[in-house]
């Protein structure tokens, strides 16, 4: 993407600063904007019905992200977004967006590319809970984030690989 391309869509958008355990999106909000992650960690999840939290996403920089289903459809999310350590975000409102990438073919293209970029890494994580045991899951997101043990806590590492805490622990202690 060109320069005054990125410029257009930057203007377009504003500077947020969120705390640690801040909150973005919540279950039940219908969004309206869209999200990159410039600094920090991010990650998105569903609260179950015995109020079990299950962790779908963990977001690194430069990353862009949002409810998508819920902001394409305008209905309530089912996820929750909330930072892990404090962050830096811009953010964009979706419709103003649409209305770039309809006015800008590299915005498009960019947009374009993002999308297909998106349903690979759904479809990478979900082959890796079908094929993979938790110790493998853990040695691929430290290779993905070599630092993620320093960033966030355990429990939080373990919501993302679908495990306890207690056998991430045993895992990382076998290492």
């Amino acid at each position: 993407m060109s320069k005054d391309s990125f410029d257009q869509m930057l203007s377009a958008s504003s500077c947020k600063q969120l705390k640690a355990g801040d909150v973005l999106v919540d279950s039940g909000d219908v969004p309206s904007k869209i999200y990159m992650l410039n600094k920090g960690v991010m990650r998105s999840y569903v609260r179950l019905e015995n109020g079990k939290e299950v962790t779908k996403s963990l977001f690194l920089p430069i990353i862009i992200l949002a409810s998508f289903d819920a902001l394409l459809n305008q209905s309530p999310s089912n996820s929750i977004y909330e930072s892990l350590t404090d962050c830096d975000i811009f953010v964009l409102e979706y419709f103003e967006f649409k209305a770039l990438c309809e006015s800008n073919i590299e915005i498009l293209g960019f947009y374009a590319k993002f999308l297909e970029s998106l349903i690979c890494e759904k479809d990478k994580k979900h082959i890796e809970l079908l094929t993979m045991g938790g110790k493998a899951r853990y040695l691929n997101l430290r290779k993905m984030i070599p630092n993620i043990d320093n960033l966030i806590p355990q429990y939080q590492i373990a919501k993302y690989l679908s495990i306890t805490p207690v056998q991430l622990s045993r895992i990382r202690s076998k290492l």
